[in-house]
């Protein structure tokens, strides 16, 4: 039976400077474009509700997320994250920062409709596709 070789690739890890960065424009986009789209302001009720949309980095993936609180009588008052999009970042691409845009499916399984663009591409992608909004 032949033995599998191991194979060495190089990859760019993003420092904290480049995740700060990164992160601003995506908060930017939260700020300017999803939270006034999809949350512009907060409607209790008997059901689940959203109350909040930010990022956050998770080792090198960037996810867009929804906070919701229950609304429901056995558990008001509890809250909850449910991401909608994610960036992962592609480490193999050395020349310059890249992501997949990673769409979130009802399943609970992640699905990439974007392979390799670039951070201007992936929020440009992000504000037009109606699919990778969240679902409020």
């Amino acid at each position: 039976m032949p033995t599998k070789q191991r194979q060495w690739v190089r990859v760019k890890k993003l420092d904290a400077d480049a995740k700060a960065a990164i992160a601003r424009k995506c908060e930017a986009l939260i700020a300017n474009f999803l939270k006034p789209r999809g949350l512009p302001q907060i409607c209790p009720s008997s059901f689940n509700y959203p109350v909040d949309i930010y990022g956050k980095w998770r080792g090198s993936k960037y996810s867009f997320i929804t906070r919701y609180r229950s609304g429901f009588p056995d558990n008001a008052g509890e809250e909850f994250d449910a991401p909608f999009t994610r960036l992962d970042h592609v480490e193999e691409c050395l020349v310059e920062v890249r992501f997949d845009v990673m769409w979130h499916r009802h399943t609970g399984q992640w699905r990439r409709l974007h392979k390799g663009v670039t951070l201007d591409e992936a929020l440009h992608l992000i504000e037009t596709i109606p699919m990778l909004w969240p679902a409020i």
